[in-house]
């Protein structure tokens, strides 16, 4: 620490986490919690990046203000360009909440290939790790979903047996697109499982006639579970009635 540092309280990096309190303070005077936003988009490296996307994890009323500022944060962060990219992708892999605002930041600094890498780095990550909420791996599935990608759909399939029907179910639409061999036993597993939810077997349904996969000697087995305007055809595939 240099004799400047004595003065202003710390070496960049340190005044950033400072302000980290500031940043995701609910209560109190906003113009507090505003200054300090204002103070780290005027740091220029990295331990600012990751206290700035500390202000997306929480929420404040009212609501107008929690939109403007997360904007505000937004298009701060914008302006580290590259060097904001590394604590991004870190706080998509160690952070529950605002998996989203983490991806759009992502979209608008690298190229679109380069935020598939993290999302499929992440559901990596996730697939063997216990979390509370769902919704993390909900929008993470939603944003590959469409994506024909190959580092995809090994990713996803481990997501068709997670605890929580709307990751199954956001699973088996990012599985859709894909004619994924290994998929298939996975898929018709969930289908025909005793304790599947309705709303998960028609997903399903959806996903299977997508993928054109033979649901082969669960022929009898899935014909009970079908619902309109599902049917089977000859070969075993399902098909969506004309």
């Amino acid at each position: 620490m240099g004799l400047l540092d004595i003065f202003t309280g710390g070496s960049g990096p340190e005044k950033a986490l400072k302000l980290k309190p500031k940043v995701t303070q609910k209560y109190g005077d906003p113009a507090t919690r505003q200054k300090a936003i204002q103070q780290l988009g005027e740091m220029k490296f990295p331990e600012a990046v990751s206290v700035l996307l500390a202000r997306f994890t929480i929420t404040v009323d009212p609501l107008t203000t929690d939109a403007d500022e997360k904007e505000h944060t937004f298009e701060l962060v914008k302006t580290f360009g590259k060097d904001a990219v590394p604590p991004i992708v870190e706080f998509l892999s160690k952070t529950e909440p605002a998996t989203s605002w983490a991806l759009r930041l992502l979209g608008e600094l690298v190229s679109e290939d380069e935020v598939t890498e993290a999302c499929v780095k992440a559901l990596q990550h996730l697939s063997s790790t216990y979390t509370k909420n769902p919704e993390k791996k909900v929008v993470l599935l939603h944003h590959v979903t469409g994506r024909q990608d190959a580092r995809i759909p090994p990713v996803v399939v481990p997501f068709l047996s997670d605890m929580s029907d709307d990751v199954k179910i956001a699973a088996l639409k990012a599985l859709a697109s894909f004619k994924y061999e290994p998929a298939r036993e996975p898929m018709l597993a969930l289908l025909t499982a005793d304790e599947t939810a309705r709303r998960v077997q028609t997903s399903a349904l959806s996903a299977l006639a997508d993928a054109g996969f033979s649901v082969g000697e669960q022929r009898a087995r899935v014909e009970s579970l079908l619902v309109e305007p599902y049917v089977l055809d000859k070969d075993g595939r399902i098909q969506r009635r004309a």
